[in-house]
């Protein structure tokens, strides 16, 4: 069984067909590419299938139950979480308070033991911030965490957004284009993190630009144009795949 699976999923702007009758299927433990020339159709699928817009047709199906057009924060409550292509961060917040805003879903403290500090809440409160701690140690950001947001280098931002998605403790992690800004060196340390979350278990969607980065990590790519699916295989299939070319870099001209 998919850990997620979309049916026709489609989504119509007026006369405009944004998604047109997508079939995704991602297995668990797989790192799964998406995508596409610019405008087609990979963040409307990604909105789509975590309940950001609602689909015109079609199902998105997610540990094999009908999730179609659920809240984005009942997603993410079970484990269905993403990033953005534009960085989403509270710029005058520190590293630390951004990801312990990432973990609220997780966080049981109740009011009444906040105002009291019991010690069930210290306790709480205690394990939390060794988690953050976790966290950030993972994506490199540990000699950040009392810095301010808005203070982090480009790269530093998108760790962070990665950091507050692991704070939610995904079993899928969907990632729009966490490569945008870096640097050759920034992004080999992303491909490494992201390789590391599969060996950790999480499942990973990922829509990218970066084509080295797409070729050295996926399992298997689908690619989009104009919407609709043209092709799904190896990255080895699809970098070889004449429509993907054609998508890609215009029509061939006989000589």
């Amino acid at each position: 069984m998919a850990l997620l699976e979309t049916t026709g999923l489609t989504r119509l702007f007026g006369g405009l067909r944004a998604v047109d009758r997508l079939d995704l299927r991602v297995e668990e433990g797989e790192i799964m590419g998406l995508i596409g020339p610019n405008g087609s159709g990979k963040t409307t699928a990604l909105n789509l299938i975590t309940g950001f817009i609602k689909p015109t047709e079609g199902a998105v199906t997610y540990e094999g139950e009908d999730v179609t057009g659920s809240p984005p924060h009942d997603l993410a409550g079970r484990g269905l979480v993403r990033t953005f292509q534009i960085t989403t961060l509270f710029e005058n917040l520190t590293v630390r308070e951004n990801v312990l805003h990432g973990s609220h879903l997780d966080n049981p403290t109740s009011l009444i033991g906040a105002l009291t500090r019991s010690r069930r809440h210290r306790e709480q409160h205690a394990a939390l911030d060794a988690r953050v701690r976790e966290t950030l140690a993972f994506v490199g950001l540990e000699r950040r965490i009392d810095a301010v947001a808005r203070d982090l280098s480009a790269g530093e931002h998108r760790y962070l957004e990665i950091a507050i998605a692991l704070a939610a403790k995904p079993r899928m992690l969907l990632l729009d284009e966490p490569a945008t800004g870096l640097n050759p060196e920034e992004a080999a340390y992303l491909m490494n993190l992201i390789r590391t979350l599969r060996r950790r278990g999480v499942t990973v969607l990922l829509i990218e630009h970066n084509m080295r980065l797409i070729t050295n990590i996926c399992t298997r790519v689908t690619v989009l144009n104009f919407g609709a699916k043209i092709a799904e295989g190896t990255p080895e299939e699809i970098v070889e795949n004449e429509a993907v070319v054609t998508a890609y870099l215009g029509k061939r001209r006989g000589a």
